[in-house]
C-alpha cells in the first residue's frame, strides 16, 4: 500500500515539474518573499546606524504584522496552492486516464493520498525557501529566535497542507482545470469569512468560528503551538480528502447519491464534532516556543491564577445604550472577545465567559440628540437596527436592576468577575487607545480575590486636594476615576476618606495627605504621629504656596521645601513648569522608574519647590527625581509666569543648582519596613496634568503613580508583569552586506530555480 503511495506521489512530481506552473510559482515565491526579507532587513539596518534600539529583530523580519515576511505570506499563499491542485485530478477525468487507473490494483485512497503526498513534497520545497530566508537571518542576527521561527515555518507548512487537500477536493469535481481554481479560490473564500456567519447562535458560532481558517497561522508565527490549531490542520486536510474518495468512490462504484450525500454529512458532521472538543478550554494543550514566552502569562500572574480555587465566572454587561466600546462584545465580535481571556483559560480553563445584554438609561448626549422624545426602549430599537442587533435579546431596566445593580459603573460596559465563593471584583475598559485591560489590570482584579490588597487612605479636613472631584486640581483620576487604566482603584487598590479626628483604621496601609491649607489640631497631630509611629506608609505632597504649612509635616522627617517656586528659561514651556528627571537612585524603588530613564521620559511638575534635608530622622533616603543640571534656580520674585520674564537674582538668595522635587525615606519600624514619599509640587498627578503634552518630551507622570505605589505596596500592586528584555537587539551587516543580501535573494535564487526548471524542460524536449 504505501509502496503504491510512493509511486503514484513521485509520478505526480514528476510530472509537476515537468511542467513550467511548477517553476513559475517558485520563483514568484522566492522573489517574494526575498524582497520582503529584504525590506525588512534594510530597515533594520537603517535604524541600527541611526542609534535606535532595535530590540526583537526576530519579530521585526518575519512577524511583523507590518510587512513581516510570514504574516505576509501566509496571506498570499492561496494565490499559489489553487494553480498546483487545479489540475491533481480534473486532468485525469478530462483525459479519460482515471479509467486506467479505475482498471488497475490500486484504490481510490492510495490516488488521492499519493497525489496529496506529492503536494506536501511541493510544500516542503516552498518552505525550503523561507528556511533559507531563516538560516540568512540565523546568521546575522544577534540570539535569533530560532525556535519562534521554526515554529512560524511549521504553521506556514500546515497551511499550505490545508490548502492542498481543499484544491485536491476541488479539482475532484470537475474535469476543467480553471473551474477547479475557481472553486478553490471560493472554498478558501468561504472559510475566510465564515468566521463571521450565524454569530447570534452559541453551538453555531463555535462551529463556523473554529472553520474560519484566517489567523490559524498567525499563533505559530508569533512562536505559540496550540493544540486546537494543529488539530484544526489536520481536521480539515482529512476532512477533504475524506470528501475527494467519497466523491471518487461514488463514480467509481456508482454508489447512489443518497448515500453517498449520507456519507459526506457524517465526515463532516464528525470533523465539525472533533473540532468542537478540540477548541474545549480543558483540551487544549499549548508550547510557547519564544525564549522569553511573550505568548505566556507571566510567572506572577500564574501564580494568582494559580490561587483561584473552585470556578468563576466572568460576566460582561452590554448596555444598548453606551456610547463606548459596547460593540466590541456584540454577537458578532463575542469569539474575538473571549479570546482575550485566552491566555488566563490555558491555565484556568473552568473559567466560564458571559453575556448578558440590556439597556438602561446612561450618558449618551449623541444619542439624545438623534431621538430627543423616544423612550429608553425606543432609542434602544432604534440602535438595534443601526448594528443589524435583535432587540429581543437586551433586558429591560427593571429587569437588569434585578439582577444587579450596575449605577455604580454608571451603566456602561464593565465585566464583573464573580467566584463560586461569591468574592467580586471589577473589570473595565479604558478612556485611551488601548480601551480594554492589559494583563496587568485583569490579573490585579483576580489578585483582589485572593489576597487582602492595600487600602489608600486620602487625608481629608485642612483643604486638601480631594480625591473624588473632578476639578483640574483635584485627584479623581489618580484615585478612583474608572475609566483612567492608572488609577489605584484599576489597579488593585482600594481607596477611602481619611479624617485626622480620629486614629487612622487599621486596615489603611498608606495614607496620601496632599497641599495642606492649614495645619493640625493637636488631636489630629497626635493621631497622625500615632500612624507614623506604627509604620504607616505616606505620600505626601507639598505645595510652594502651602510652605509655611507643609514644613510642619516635612519636618517630621528631617526635610523642608525650598523657598521660592524653582523656574527654568525654557522656550517651550512656562518657566515655572519644571521637567524632573529619575535618577539611578530610583531603579532601586521600582523598575517603572528604571524603564523612565531607558526611554528617557521625565515627569512634569509645574510650580514646584525643592525638598531639603535638614535633619537626620533615622530614614534611608533615596533621591527620585530632580531637576536638570543647569538653569533652574528658586524664584523669588516673580510670581507672574505668563507675562513676566523670570532673570537669576542671587543677590536675594535664588540659588541656581539641581534640586530635589521627589525623594524616599524608609526605615524599619518593629517587622515591617515604613516607606514615605515626599513631593516639592501636589499638581504632578492632578487630573489636568495627565493631559499635559510637552513638545520633544515624553512625559509619564502615571508612572510616578505607579511607581510609588508598587513600592508602598511591597511590590503587590500594580502587577508587575515584565517580561525578559529581547535579546536580539543587533544585527551583523551593514548597508553593503543588506544589498547583497537582497540580491542574493531577489535575483540569484529565482535565477537559478529558474535555471534549473529550464534545464529540466530542455532534458525532457530532449527525450
Amino acid at each position: 500500500m504505501f509502496k503504491m503511495i510512493y509511486n503514484i506521489a513521485r509520478t505526480e512530481l514528476q510530472m509537476l515539474f515537468y511542467s513550467p506552473v511548477a517553476w513559475l510559482i517558485l520563483v514568484v515565491f522566492g522573489v517574494q518573499s526575498g524582497m520582503l526579507f529584504a525590506d525588512q532587513l534594510a530597515g533594520l539596518v537603517s535604524a541600527q546606524e541611526m542609534g535606535y534600539d532595535i530590540q526583537g529583530s526576530t519579530i521585526s523580519i518575519f512577524a511583523n504584522r507590518w510587512g513581516g515576511v510570514f504574516t505576509t505570506m501566509q496571506n498570499y499563499l492561496y494565490f499559489y496552492i489553487p494553480l498546483l491542485t487545479m489540475s491533481l485530478v480534473s486532468k485525469e477525468l478530462s483525459s479519460g486516464s482515471i479509467r486506467l487507473l479505475y482498471s488497475s490494483p490500486i484504490t481510490n485512497t492510495q490516488i488521492i493520498v499519493g497525489k496529496f503526498f506529492s503536494m506536501m513534497i511541493y510544500g516542503l520545497i516552498m518552505i525550503g525557501i523561507l528556511f533559507l530566508i531563516t538560516l540568512c537571518s540565523w546568521a546575522i542576527v544577534k540570539d535569533f529566535e530560532l525556535s519562534m521561527v521554526l515554529t512560524g515555518l511549521l504553521g506556514l507548512y500546515l497551511l499550505i497542507c490545508a490548502y492542498a487537500a481543499i484544491g485536491i477536493f476541488m479539482s475532484s469535481l470537475t474535469s476543467y482545470q480553471i473551474v477547479a481554481a475557481i472553486g478553490t479560490f471560493a472554498v478558501l473564500m468561504v472559510l475566510s469569512m465564515i468566521g463571521g456567519w450565524w454569530q447570534d447562535y452559541d453551538f453555531i458560532r463555535d462551529v463556523t468560528y473554529w472553520l474560519s481558517m484566517p489567523g490559524r497561522s498567525g499563533k505559530f508565527i508569533a512562536g505559540l503551538i496550540c493544540s486546537e490549531d494543529v488539530l484544526y490542520f489536520v481536521i480539515v486536510v482529512c476532512l477533504f480528502l475524506a470528501l475527494t474518495i467519497i466523491r471518487l468512490n461514488s463514480v467509481r462504484q456508482k454508489i447512489r447519491f443518497v448515500i453517498t450525500l449520507g456519507r459526506n454529512i457524517g465526515v463532516i458532521f464528525l470533523a465539525c464534532f472533533l473540532g468542537y472538543l478540540s477548541a474545549l478550554p480543558q483540551m487544549k494543550l499549548y508550547h510557547d516556543a519564544t525564549s522569553t514566552k511573550m505568548n505566556t502569562l507571566t510567572p506572577n500572574s500564574q501564580d494568582i491564577v494559580a490561587k483561584l480555587d473552585g470556578g468563576m465566572t466572568i460576566t460582561t454587561y452590554i448596555n444598548a445604550l453606551d456610547p463606548g466600546a459596547s460593540w466590541y462584545a456584540a454577537p458578532y465580535f463575542l469569539k474575538p472577545d473571549m479570546e482575550r481571556f485566552e491566555q488566563y483559560l490555558r491555565f484556568k480553563p473552568d473559567m466560564k465567559l458571559k453575556y448578558v445584554y440590556y439597556y438602561d438609561t446612561t450618558a449618551n448626549p449623541m444619542l439624545d440628540r438623534r431621538f430627543p422624545n423616544a423612550t429608553l426602549r425606543e432609542k434602544m430599537v432604534e440602535v438595534c437596527k443601526i448594528y443589524g442587533l435583535d432587540s429581543n435579546k437586551f433586558m429591560a431596566p427593571e429587569e437588569i436592576r434585578k439582577i444587579i445593580d450596575l449605577s455604580g459603573e454608571n451603566n456602561t460596559f464593565v465585566r464583573q468577575i464573580v467566584r463560586d465563593n461569591g468574592e467580586k471584583a471589577w473589570l473595565r475598559i479604558y478612556n485611551d487607545m488601548q480601551r480594554f485591560p492589559s494583563e496587568k489590570e485583569i490579573s490585579a482584579a483576580f489578585k483582589r480575590m485572593v489576597m487582602d490588597l492595600p487600602k489608600v487612605g486620602f487625608v481629608e479636613g485642612h483643604g486638601e486636594r480631594s480625591y473624588s472631584g473632578g476639578k483640574d486640581r483635584d485627584y479623581s483620576a489618580f484615585a478612583n476615576d474608572k475609566g483612567f487604566r492608572y488609577a489605584l482603584e484599576n489597579q488593585g487598590f482600594d481607596v477611602a476618606k481619611v479624617t485626622m479626628d480620629q486614629q487612622v483604621p487599621e486596615d489603611i496601609n498608606i495614607i496620601v495627605i496632599s497641599d495642606m491649607r492649614e495645619w493640625c489640631t493637636p488631636e489630629q497631630e497626635a493621631n497622625l504621629q500615632q500612624y507614623i509611629d506604627r509604620g504607616g506608609n505616606l505620600f505626601i505632597l507639598g505645595e510652594p504656596k502651602r510652605r509655611d504649612v507643609m514644613n510642619n509635616l516635612f519636618a517630621k522627617f528631617g526635610y523642608e521645601m525650598t523657598t521660592g517656586v524653582l523656574v527654568k528659561r525654557d522656550t517651550n514651556l512656562q518657566a515655572d513648569v519644571i521637567l524632573s528627571y529619575p535618577t539611578k537612585e530610583a531603579d532601586s524603588i521600582a523598575y517603572d522608574f528604571g524603564a523612565m530613564r531607558s526611554r528617557r521620559m521625565v515627569i512634569t511638575t509645574p510650580s514646584t519647590a525643592g525638598l531639603e534635608q535638614i535633619a537626620d530622622k533615622g530614614y534611608t533616603v533615596t533621591n527620585m527625581f530632580k531637576t536638570d543640571t543647569i538653569g533652574v534656580w528658586n524664584e523669588l520674585e516673580t510670581t507672574d509666569f505668563i507675562d513676566d520674564t523670570v532673570r537669576l537674582n542671587p543677590a536675594i538668595g535664588e540659588v541656581e543648582k539641581i534640586y530635589n522635587t521627589v525623594v524616599a525615606l524608609s526605615r524599619k519600624v518593629g517587622n515591617k519596613e515604613q516607606k514615605i514619599i515626599l513631593t516639592g509640587d501636589a499638581d504632578c498627578i492632578s487630573n489636568g496634568e495627565f493631559g499635559r503634552r510637552v513638545p520633544g518630551v515624553r512625559t509619564a507622570n502615571f508612572s510616578l503613580i505607579t511607581g510609588s505605589f508598587f513600592w508602598m505596596s511591597d511590590n503587590e500592586v500594580p502587577i508587575d508583569v515584565r517580561r525578559p528584555a529581547l535579546p536580539d537587539d543587533k544585527v551583523y551587516v551593514e548597508k553593503t552586506g543588506s544589498k547583497v543580501i537582497k540580491w542574493s535573494f531577489m535575483i540569484i535564487l529565482p535565477l537559478l530555480l529558474a535555471g534549473i526548471g529550464i534545464f529540466l524542460w530542455i532534458r525532457r524536449k530532449g527525450r
